[in-house]
């Protein structure tokens, strides 16, 4: 049992209480994805420091389908620049199904790279070389992203290129304006391999936190893409991913997104977290209704919408350490043997849900197993009302687990050791210095607590 099962037991939650919905059935015009069981559902979760989280079937695998789009888009991006990829595919809202015959009047550009029209030229812009075959960079980059070597299951692959003719007839369409690249048939091949590399919620996860961290893994701490890049694909996923219900998600939900017909959808909170959700039953617009359903649901609970101003990643955690290693550590072996088992958080600045994450986690990760650990609130400016229940979750699970937990909390921003004990069931020792709960975790240790 760990402290930051609160966030774990955030998304379980939101699984169950979205698990009973029936709207929906798996998508039947690919054979293949017919056969997906329809009560798959699983929800994962990455932040900013590579801490994962997940609920139910969230390693489950599934194709990737038109979640790959962003992330293709960032890769032609990478290669050829805004200005040339511009020349090709445009970036604006088409307000039409994700299917739609979508090109601009005047030029034949597809609407934007999130359509299947602009998905198909974007990915014939990827370069195509004997030693880098275009497909093999595709798998390579959607790899990075992810954080591990993916694959391509070959029987949606099949399915896909034998049911695929409306995709071709947009290939041939968008190829008799001039604005297709390549020959239509390759490219279209190609398109449907992509969109069959087979990944997990918690693949999907990693790679919008890739893009939330500005291009840079938070699990692998690999580059990806530049942060301009990263950017850029954010602001298409933001206005046109959802497709036609793009306006309504930015509205109701308000983070960059994007669905996939085998039931995947990404949500990205920039310099917060990628989050994704896999559940197969799919709403007329080619979404998952209960990975629509959970997403906008913790949007709203937690307040993630992107118009709210979001904590910045790595500023509110400032120390985690023992108590051995602070200024103030006493020179007696016996003393500092003892403090070197008490484990030292100090955060700072706001905290909402993300940055209670960060708390939660760095308790944890604080001195040795099972020993105790102080939480130094000071530099806290303020807890919002999810950050408060997380942190009262979070610290009463510590206790339950036998670890003692002592809080520097002058100001009572966990509310006062009464309360604190009705919310929680446990007693949490408030001081008023950093030392004075040093102190009181010594003398536990020592056996005179």
């Amino acid at each position: 049992m760990s402290a930051v099962d609160a966030v774990t037991d955030s998304l379980a939650g939101l699984r169950d209480r979205f698990a009973a919905l029936r709207e929906g059935k798996p998508a039947d015009y690919i054979p293949q994805l017919a056969l997906a069981d329809p009560d798959a559902f699983g929800l994962a979760l990455v932040s900013m420091d590579g801490h994962r989280y997940s609920a139910g079937e969230a390693e489950a695998p599934f194709t990737i389908q038109s979640v790959s789009k962003p992330f293709v888009y960032a890769l032609a991006l990478s290669a050829l620049g805004l200005d040339e990829v511009g020349r090709w595919v445009g970036a604006e809202p088409s307000g039409e199904a994700f299917n739609a015959i979508s090109l601009e009047p005047g030029t034949g550009r597809p609407a934007n790279a999130m359509v299947n029209a602009g998905a198909i030229v974007t990915t014939a812009l990827v370069p195509d070389t004997p030693g880098e075959p275009a497909f093999d960079r595709i798998l390579r980059c959607l790899g990075r992203f992810a954080g591990r070597e993916l694959d391509v299951d070959e029987e949606v692959f099949a399915s896909e290129s034998a049911t695929g003719d409306r995709n071709r007839a947009l290939a041939y369409l968008i190829r008799s304006t001039g604005t297709l690249p390549v020959d239509p048939v390759p490219a279209v091949d190609r398109y449907f391999r992509q969109c069959a590399i087979r990944v997990t919620a918690l693949d999907l996860a990693t790679m919008a936190a890739t893009l939330a961290y500005g291009g840079v893994n938070p699990v692998t701490r690999e580059r990806v893409v530049s942060a301009e890049v990263a950017a850029r694909v954010l602001a298409v996923m933001a206005t046109c991913g959802m497709y036609d219900g793009s306006g309504d998600w930015l509205l109701r939900v308000g983070l960059p997104a994007k669905s996939g017909v085998s039931g995947g959808l990404i949500a990205v909170g920039p310099a917060r977290f990628g989050v994704a959700a896999y559940s197969p039953r799919l709403d007329a617009t080619g979404g998952s209704v209960r990975g629509h359903a959970a997403l906008e649901a913790m949007s709203r609970r937690y307040g993630l919408h992107l118009m709210l101003n979001p904590a910045l990643p790595g500023s509110t955690v400032t120390l985690v350490t023992t108590a051995d290693d602070l200024p103030s550590a006493p020179s007696g072996e016996r003393e500092r043997g003892l403090r070197e088992q008490v484990g030292v958080v100090v955060a700072q600045g706001a905290i909402d849900f993300t940055a209670a994450e960060r708390v939660l986690y760095a308790l944890d990760e604080s001195g040795p197993d099972g020993g105790p650990v102080v939480l130094d609130l000071r530099d806290v400016t303020s807890v919002d009302s999810v950050a408060l229940a997380m942190l009262h979750t979070g610290l009463a699970r510590l206790t339950a687990d036998g670890r003692y937990a002592a809080v520097v909390d002058p100001k009572d921003l966990l509310g006062p050791i009464g309360a604190v004990r009705e919310r929680t069931g446990q007693d949490l020792p408030h001081h008023a210095t950093r030392e004075d709960a040093v102190e009181a975790c010594a003398r536990t240790l020592a056996g005179e607590g």
